[in-house]
């Protein structure tokens, strides 16, 4: 993909730590092919390669047009858009000051679709996210007044500092795209994607986001501290004044097109069955307490096809795979007890599971 913008990024980006020499895991499963119904493909390749082409114009675009806020993070700003291409949620946690708000930010005026954003704190309640009824003294009924969550983006500033009981009124419409209140469900407007930042080092004042919350995520990264060139560009930038929005470089539509675009990228069997034997591994390692959901399955492969599309591509190949396991499994996966004590995340998990894995094509 080529960005129109201050960062260029090449064809081939990588998302994660590249697998390097096993560790072995304790109780670690073999990555055996189950039996697969190989009677037909979960997909037929029906996207063109035109389609392509425009999808991975379009995706471009759109990271050089964020280029030009979040400076030297060409790869980090990638990966979010790959969440808001396959119509997906993203978690950005990192530590404060390393531009999370922004890149949402940047997300969001970088398409003309609505947005809004949503301070999380301790005495926000979820009306306050999904809306209230308020009875109206002229027509003597009530009226629905939607809130926040009744836009395409929704940016959710310190999630995690929100009570457990407001955290979880993003529930229904992260997974079903509705909001019911007073037993009424009212539909958001699609394309609709929640990008949500936290703090992972302050835990004062804090909720930690359960696992059935975690799970709607399709993705969870963080973005890093900047290098010294780029810092130099972020503080030349703020020379001056904080810069204004950015102007929108593509419609909701083109959104919408590209994410159907996107869901049409060839799945061929052998990925399909790389992926679930990869999920599957990680319920079967001892070292971790709770493996990977079935969402998690869905959520990789869709992932892969955005990647794949955003390359030119119209079928997915195992590197997609392998350059997205990590953010969008190993939030997913809870580690056992003794494990932590021995400093094993899920991050060396899931990169373990990928060196012992057999490749599609080629030799485990």
């Amino acid at each position: 993909m080529t960005n129109q913008g201050p960062e260029q990024a090449s064809n081939h980006v990588s998302f994660g730590p590249a697998p390097s020499t096993p560790r072995v895991l304790s109780g670690a499963p073999t990555l055996a092919s189950p039996q697969f119904d190989t009677s037909r493909n979960p997909t037929s390749g029906a996207v063109s390669e035109q389609e392509v082409a425009w999808f991975a114009e379009m995706f471009g675009r759109i990271a050089g047009n964020i280029g030009q806020r979040i400076h030297g993070k060409v790869q980090q700003v990638s990966l979010a858009l790959l969440a808001l291409v396959s119509e997906g949620h993203l978690l950005l946690e990192d530590v404060p000051g390393v531009g999370k708000t922004s890149l949402a930010r940047a997300i969001s005026e970088s398409i003309s679709g609505s947005w809004s954003r949503l301070q999380f704190t301790p005495d926000l309640l979820p009306s306050d996210v999904t809306g209230i009824s308020i009875w109206n003294q002229g027509s003597q009924q009530f009226e629905f007044h939607p809130g926040p969550v009744f836009s395409n983006l929704v940016i959710g500033d310190e999630i995690n500092r929100a009570s457990p009981k407001t955290q979880s009124a993003l529930l229904e419409v992260m997974e079903e795209r509705q909001v019911t209140v007073d037993g009424t469900a009212r539909m958001v407007p699609r394309p609709f994607v929640v990008v949500a930042t936290q703090n992972p080092i302050e835990m004062d004042g804090t909720y930690n986001l359960p696992e059935a919350q975690l799970d709607r995520f399709l993705l969870k990264m963080s973005i890093g501290y900047p290098d010294a060139v780029a810092e130099a560009r972020i503080v030349l930038a703020r020379h001056g004044g904080a810069p204004g929005p950015l102007e929108p470089v593509v419609s909701l539509e083109q959104v919408s097109r590209m994410i159907q675009i996107s869901s049409s990228i060839r799945l061929d069997r052998q990925i399909v069955e790389y992926v679930v034997n990869l999920v599957h591994a990680t319920r079967r390692t001892a070292d971790i307490r709770l493996g990977s959901s079935p969402r998690g399955t869905i959520g990789l492969l869709r992932a892969a096809q955005s990647l794949a599309a955003a390359e030119g591509r119209s079928f997915v190949i195992a590197d997609d795979v392998k350059r997205l396991a990590i953010p969008v499994l190993a939030h997913r996966m809870l580690v056992a007890p003794d494990a932590q004590l021995r400093g094993i995340t899920a991050i060396q998990v899931v990169t373990d599971l990928l060196n012992g894995a057999r490749v599609p094509g080629g030799v485990g």
